[in-house]
């Protein structure tokens, strides 16, 4: 399967997601780079967009809260191209009643290749790359003959 290349403008659009047990710290990271982030287009599950709305005092594009669908809305921006890459700060040590939405949204943002930070230090690192101000050609697979594959005829 070949490649693509999908541009990212230099103004990313971010997802921002957290646990419960997790918001804390999330919202301390995010005051910590408020001015890097006023620069970029955040989104964020209910909560926490409303959390870091407060917290930030500048625009987030809340969706649902994570257990109402939440997680499902971040993974469809990211199949439609409309988010450039995830910081989620999720709980491995707490049972999740929604976990099989989280698994999906982390391998939606595999299967698009986008970047995503599961915790401070990594979100660091992302933050703080020079890729951040900059066009940045994210290669995805070319998934157009897997569009077009044949399929199975129903059976009778």
């Amino acid at each position: 399967m070949s490649d693509q290349a999908i541009p990212m403008a230099p103004r990313k659009r971010i997802a921002l997601v957290a646990h419960d047990n997790r918001k804390q710290t999330l919202l301390e990271w995010a005051k910590f780079n408020r001015v890097l982030l006023a620069g970029h287009e955040l989104f964020a599950t209910g909560t926490t967009g409303a959390l870091l709305e407060r917290e930030l005092e500048m625009p987030v594009a809340r969706l649902q809260s994570g257990p109402l669908g939440g997680d499902l809305q971040i993974g469809a921006k990211i199949a439609e191209g409309a988010v450039d890459f995830m910081i989620f700060f999720w709980d491995p040590l707490e049972p999740q009643p929604h976990d099989p939405d989280v698994k999906a949204l982390l391998r939606i943002a595999v299967v698009w290749n986008i970047p995503v930070a599961c915790n401070r230090a990594s979100a660091d690192f992302m933050i703080s790359s020079p890729l951040m101000d900059e066009e940045y050609d994210r290669l995805v697979p070319d998934y157009a003959p897997y569009r077009r594959r044949t399929l199975p005829s129903p059976e009778a």
